[in-house]
């Protein structure tokens, strides 16, 4: 029988994708150095671990990650950001969905492996430099002539390959952390 988000859940999704939100925008604060803009999805997925893990242990129901992982993209292609985000996104979040699908929502396994998957989404923020160059180039403007010339050199399609590893092992490592936080605070807490 598969289950069906109920207007509960969607609820529980907009106040995680806030607090996602959050979160993100705070830790995307390093990225005012560019060279620290290459670790920012790495760090993002261990930080935010926690916050997924206890997410996907809430609502293990289908679409449920996917819209979670939709509206921040979405909310920065409406500030400005190209395309390329929330199209990277919607590929991410599909896959993403599709491997805790795998686990029928309740293995740690599995939704580890959608964290991992899912963390990549912000890479597609730098990609937009590589497929949409000059409106990022645009976009970026404003933080000056000598950042937008640091990200030119930053963000080639190796140090991109990276990025993307740093993301996945970040969200995987972010996970573990996750599964302990839940196990030792929010079961005991009766929050899950």
């Amino acid at each position: 029988m598969k289950q069906q988000l109920k207007v509960k859940d969607l609820v529980t999704i907009g106040i995680f994708a806030v607090v996602y939100f959050i979160l993100m925008f705070a830790l995307g604060m390093i990225g005012m150095v560019p060279i620290l803009f290459l670790v920012y999805p790495t760090l993002l997925g261990l930080v935010s671990g926690v916050l997924i893990m206890l997410f996907m242990a809430k609502v293990p129901k289908p679409w449920a990650l996917f819209i979670l992982g939709m509206i921040t993209p979405l909310v920065m292609f409406a500030m400005g950001h190209t395309y390329v985000l929330p199209v990277h996104a919607l590929v991410v979040m599909l896959v993403a969905d599709l491997i805790r699908r795998t686990g029928s929502y309740r293995s740690f396994k599995a939704d580890a492996l959608a964290f991992g998957v899912f963390n990549t989404w912000i890479c597609g923020s730098l990609m937009q430099m590589l497929l949409a160059k000059e409106e990022y180039l645009e976009m970026c403007a404003m933080m000056g002539d000598d950042y937008v010339k640091g990200l030119e050199r930053l963000i080639t399609y190796p140090h991109m390959a990276l990025v993307y590893l740093g993301a996945f092992v970040g969200a995987l490592l972010g996970a573990l952390i996750g599964r302990a936080m839940l196990k030792k605070h929010f079961s005991k807490a009766g929050i899950i």
